[in-house]
């Protein structure tokens, strides 16, 4: 029986049109965009539209707005191709795959100075957006179990972290019923630094967030002065409060460019940390890892054993079957450049943050609010009373008629009045690239100057995604 499909008044918003080129007997001319077709095509036809689909997106590697690697040698590609149908969660039919996984997070635990690293626990996770949750799931369940042994109630717990947070905080917040007490930034306080941290502290605090690069800026949040701060406020209150350390990014740079800043366990207050093996950990997405210092930080009533497909599977994750690639991209990696390949990367892609932001800060234009030397993202603000015709916003999508993508935005609460523009240098994007950015950049710029009067509209401000 045949199936007619609804057509709207528009055929062109509905229906994929094919170039005669491409045609072929037998073959449908257009396709629907909104229902299944009725019939087969053939495998080069089906490709080649979506391939032409894709082509419309912006290239990745000129995405200046993006953590997310964007870049792998051709052995890794060939690698995540023929790893591609692995299940990560299936550890009875992948036993070698969940070995790896095995492997690469016992050896984040070493890299980040775990006191004991065959002690500590970890797990892979689809991004640090879902390793964020799990590390806010065992602090509050750590919480509450403290709590209900004292005889004290567990209810109404609450969660600090600065008002520049990345929105995954916000959202564990919401789905778990978790009060998020923000520190708002200030420009004596552009992050969380432990300052007045004693105003948002009680009994019911289950832990304090710090992060490592900020979203919005690239620096990084001193995790020491944080523990310290605690370690004052428990000598005094008696409140024992754990840290949760966001190293999505900073995570995997900090301990090659920068081995001397405590920020991880070597901090007894640091009961985790998470990361993305698809930032700066270099993997294409999506990967994500969390590390607990030992297994008491790991409440054992979170972890599920799963009898499935013949064999029992501790399992943490709010994700189940996901793809195994990732992870053996991974301990690619780990391999491939062990820890002076990472520190000669990290330290290029630094380099040339370095070099970006120095010549952008000397524009008149521009005024740097960092300048790349934690992470390699850095942010700059337009120079008050420089211009009135244009704003970061306009200078945006002149950069993007270049094929540049990089956003303005406000900054978080307590700036919000305060709008910038910020660079995320990864790998692959080179000196050559970033000379080729600065051409574009001073070239629009000279233009926007040279305007008369205002720009006739605003730009729209983009969502950030972790």
């Amino acid at each position: 029986m045949n199936r007619s499909h609804r057509t709207s008044k528009n055929e062109r918003d509905t229906a994929v049109e094919l170039s005669p080129l491409f045609s072929r007997p037998g073959e449908a001319s257009t396709f629907p965009r909104f229902t299944i077709p009725n019939g087969e095509s053939l495998p080069s036809t089906a490709f080649q539209i979506v391939h032409d689909e894709a082509m419309l997106d912006g290239n990745a590697r000129l995405n200046l707005a993006t953590f997310v690697g964007t870049w792998m040698e051709p052995e890794a590609s060939k690698l995540y191709a023929e790893t591609f149908d692995k299940n990560m969660i299936d550890k009875d039919e992948y036993p070698q795959t969940a070995l790896i996984e095995t492997r690469c997070w016992r050896m984040l635990a070493d890299l980040w100075n775990a006191p004991e690293p065959a002690n500590a626990i970890g797990t892979s996770t689809i991004g640090s957006s879902e390793a964020c949750m799990l590390g806010g799931l065992a602090l509050k369940r750590r919480w509450q179990h403290r709590r209900r042994e004292a005889g004290q109630s567990s209810e109404k717990p609450n969660l600090v972290l600065s008002s520049a947070v990345q929105v995954c905080w916000e959202k564990f917040c919401n789905y778990w019923d978790v009060e998020a007490r923000y520190v708002p930034v200030s420009m004596e306080h552009q992050m969380l630094d432990g300052h007045d941290l004693d105003r948002y502290v009680d009994e019911n605090t289950i832990g304090v967030v710090a992060i490592m690069g900020v979203t919005y800026t690239g620096a990084y949040e001193p995790v020491d002065k944080i523990s310290a701060a605690l370690d004052e406020i428990q000598s005094r209150r008696g409140l024992d409060i754990p840290i949760h350390v966001d190293g999505a990014s900073g995570a995997m740079v900090a301990p090659f460019l920068q081995p001397e800043t405590v920020w991880d366990f070597r901090l007894p207050r640091v009961a985790s940390i998470n990361t993305s093996g698809h930032k700066y950990g270099l993997v294409y997405p999506g990967l994500g890892w969390i590390i607990w210092r030992d297994e008491q930080a790991l409440p054992e009533d979170l972890i599920f054993h799963v009898s499935y497909l013949g064999g029992d599977m501790p399992s943490f994750a709010l994700n189940f079957s996901r793809p195994g690639a990732q992870v053996l991209l991974q301990y690619y990696l780990f391999l491939r450049l062990g820890f002076s390949g990472y520190k000669a990367v990290q330290a290029t892609s630094r380099d040339v943050a370095l070099y970006l932001s120095g010549e952008i800060g000397a524009m008149e234009a521009f005024t740097l609010w960092s300048d790349g030397s934690d992470i390699p993202v850095f942010a700059w603000q337009l120079t008050e009373g420089h211009t009135s015709n244009w704003n970061l916003h306009h200078l945006s999508e002149r950069l993007r008629m270049n094929g540049w993508l990089v956003p303005a935005y406000p900054m978080p609460d307590g700036l919000s009045q305060v709008t910038v523009q910020r660079i995320v240098v990864r790998n692959g994007f080179t000196r050559d690239l970033a000379s080729s950015f600065l051409d574009d950049l001073k070239k629009e710029v000279a233009y926007l100057d040279g305007l008369t009067g205002p720009m006739p509209s605003e730009g729209q401000t983009p969502a950030f995604h972790h």
